[in-house]
């Protein structure tokens, strides 16, 4: 009698551990309302930050004194300050002078300190011991205390406060750039382009840089949120723009003498910065767990 053999599947480790297949990027987003209002949010105070007249048309310095210390209702959105100064048009226009100012500082500190790494990370040698003793030397100094000295030396104003700011942020960009560049010079194809006689500098534009940036663009995004809190400290202590400029800090500083009266006058500002740090730190973690994916 003819004995029928059935031969049972055989599964295999490599199908039980195979990988799920990677999401949609809108689908990865919806699935995330945090993620979905922290970028309605950053949206909403980019159109303030760069066309603050669509979203509050009034003028930011004129008053009206019979209105003054009012608080949010009929009179305004958010109330009236000690001038009779609209403080929704105000925090509207104060996004233009505070996220420019951000963007300033989280560019110096990008391009500087990515700079400083790549040529550490790529070179190494005497080059790198001297930039890293330098970046060595810029975090032995808490980058408050740095920021005010440097804003001693070049003087008072948005665009030196920004600047300030940078230079402080450019230690923490440094030393990730260097750390990507360090891994991707020891990648195969890496090696593969310096073996077939790659000039140095088509190796590091095409191959190095591509492939160490991802990282780096993330810190970007988180050292935003970082950004608004230094500048909007220091213009809360009086370095930034002179008044009546509008700026997040300096609102905050004024609102702070009638704080039992007229609460909203720190509240309203604070919590602008607030969502804004929180809202940027989210889409910061969102894009580093998609990278890490």
């Amino acid at each position: 009698m003819t004995e029928v053999l059935i031969r049972e599947p055989v599964v295999t480790a490599e199908a039980d551990e195979a990988p799920p297949p990677r999401e949609g990027r809108l689908r990865f987003v919806m699935r995330r309302p945090g993620l979905v209002l922290s970028l309605l949010y950053v949206a909403l105070v980019v159109v303030a930050a760069f066309a603050p007249h669509v979203l509050a048309p009034g003028d930011p310095a004129a008053g009206v004194p019979a209105l003054r210390l009012q608080p949010p209702g009929a009179a305004g959105l958010f109330g009236t300050d000690y001038l009779g100064r609209d403080v929704y048009t105000r925090v509207v226009h104060g996004a233009s002078l505070s996220l420019q100012a951000t963007l300033i500082a989280v560019s110096v500190a990008l391009v500087v300190g990515g700079l400083v790494g790549v040529l550490a990370g790529f070179v190494r040698g005497w080059v790198d011991e001297v930039l890293m003793r330098f970046v060595d030397v810029l975090l032995a100094v808490p980058a408050v205390l740095l920021s005010l000295a440097l804003i001693t030396a070049l003087g008072y104003g948005t665009v030196k406060v920004a600047i300030a700011v940078g230079v402080a942020s450019v230690a923490s960009f440094a030393r990730v750039m260097r750390a990507e560049t360090l891994r991707v010079r020891q990648s195969g194809y890496v090696e593969a382009a310096r073996s077939v006689g790659t000039r140095w500098h088509v190796t590091l534009v095409r191959h190095v840089l591509p492939n160490a940036a991802g990282p780096v663009l993330v810190l970007a995004v988180l050292e935003f949120g970082l950004a608004i809190l230094a500048v909007s400290s220091l213009s809360f202590l009086g370095y930034g723009a002179p008044p009546p400029a509008p700026e997040w800090g300096s609102l905050v500083a004024e609102g702070r003498n009638y704080m039992a009266v007229a609460w909203w006058l720190c509240a309203v500002p604070g919590a602008a910065i607030a969502a804004t740090v929180l809202a940027v730190n989210r889409i910061s973690r969102a894009l580093d767990g998609e990278r890490r994916r």
